[in-house]
């Protein structure tokens, strides 16, 4: 059986590749335009549809600002913890103590902790961060949150203290000329005086 080849139409030493005349596909006319053009106030050629996927037809260019780059905070309601509290336990992710049930929020896949719901057990969670509520609620049961240690925030810029001390020696010495020149002044009033 014999196959027939596809022509390939590459149009090799057309002038107007398929076109007819040469003024007919010259410019954009026959197309509405450029690129986005037609999508403005007059001529409703692509307008509703601008409206619909105004986000997909925008260019996408420039860069993300940090805050857009953060990932979202995975956090957990104290409710939700308390009802899966079963399964957890017996995947091994929070250990039943003395003091009470002990969890790492990391273990369970979760950055914050959140006062939403009730609980009647007492648990210590080591969490990334949690909400005031959520604290206060853990804590009324007997319970603690132990979140790690806040850092110290840049302190203001201060004079080194070499530079300090100098300041100072340089008023003491200011004031100790001062003081003898007000002690010379004195006895020369009082022999005008006299």
């Amino acid at each position: 059986m014999k196959v027939k080849k596809k022509k390939v139409k590459k149009y090799r030493g057309s002038k107007t590749h398929g076109g007819g005349a040469m003024k007919k596909r010259r410019g954009a006319g026959n197309r509405g335009g450029r690129g986005r053009a037609g999508s403005g106030k007059r001529g409703d050629a692509k307008k509703p549809r601008y409206w619909k996927n105004k986000h997909e037809n925008q260019a996408r260019k420039g860069f993300k600002p940090g805050f857009l780059k953060k990932k979202p905070v995975r956090g957990i309601n104290i409710g939700e913890l308390h009802q899966k509290l079963d399964r957890l336990i017996e995947q091994g992710l929070i250990t039943k103590k003395a003091g009470g049930y002990e969890a790492n929020l990391k273990d369970l896949g979760y950055e914050k902790l959140l006062g939403t719901g009730r609980i009647k057990e007492r648990f210590i969670i080591t969490a990334e961060q949690a909400s005031k509520k959520a604290v206060s609620k853990i804590s009324d049961q007997g319970g603690k949150v132990i979140l790690p240690e806040k850092k110290q925030e840049k302190k203001a810029k201060t004079k080194p203290e070499t530079e300090k001390k100098q300041d100072t020696q340089g008023t003491q010495e200011q004031q100790e000329e001062q003081g003898e020149q007000a002690e010379q002044e004195q006895p020369e009033q009082e022999e005008q005086k006299a």
